[in-house]
């Protein structure tokens, strides 16, 4: 089936101001003067501060979205509520605020595969999943992913038969989307905390899928 790249989806009402790109630049900027100055002056190493982040990147931020996911699974009325109306969904598990104002989740079925990118910068959900990882913010996977989905996917390992329909979805400053992985087969008797510990950062980014437990 065709590729969706879906990107119309409507400005949210909780964001009235942006920052604009040449400010972006200036505070990203400032951040790299930052930590030059704190690692030139032995306060803190390159390596602490790249633990720092990796911590934030692959753990703490995801665990989060694992544990939306996880509440989905095992509570069908919690994720119809996600479906309907994730930013007030996500809320009840007390997750929310800055980069999660307006949040979308999207499903993923035995037909339909979807995945998230930012095809104009690197908007993303941080309340949910952390900072995001160096490839989804870089210009091969943002261009790549609207164009060849499949292609990137394959390149992540995930080669998907060609009767699932694959949509991409568009992050903006206006709205951030996330993926509800399939659960995975063989885990009819796990609780919520083994589910948890099941989904990644990149199922929920809809670069992967999560492997059967067996």
């Amino acid at each position: 089936m065709a590729e969706k790249h879906q990107h119309d989806a409507p400005p949210s009402p909780y964001l009235e101001k942006r920052r604009t790109a040449a400010e972006t630049e200036a505070l990203e900027e400032r951040v790299r003067r930052l930590e030059n100055l704190l690692t030139e002056k032995g306060i803190v190493s390159k390596k602490t501060l790249d633990r720092v982040v990796s911590i934030y990147e692959n753990d703490l931020g995801p665990l989060n979205g694992a544990k939306v996911v996880a509440r989905a699974w095992v509570d069908e009325a919690y994720r119809q509520r996600l479906l309907a109306d994730a930013t007030k969904a996500i809320k009840e598990l007390g997750f929310g605020g800055l980069q999660g104002e307006h949040m979308v989740v999207v499903e993923n079925t035995a037909t339909v595969h979807n995945i998230v990118a930012c095809t104009l910068c690197s908007c993303y959900p941080w309340p949910v999943l952390g900072l995001p990882p160096t490839w989804y913010k870089n210009p091969p996977y943002r261009s790549r992913i609207a164009i060849d989905p499949r292609g990137v996917l394959v390149e992540f390992g995930l080669e998907l038969d060609d009767s699932i329909e694959v949509r991409v979805w568009d992050s903006s400053a206006e709205i951030r989307y996330l993926v509800l992985p399939e659960r995975p087969q063989g885990t009819e008797g796990f609780s919520e905390e083994e589910l948890t510990a099941l989904v990644t950062r990149d199922s929920m980014i809809g670069v992967a899928r999560i492997n059967s437990p067996s």
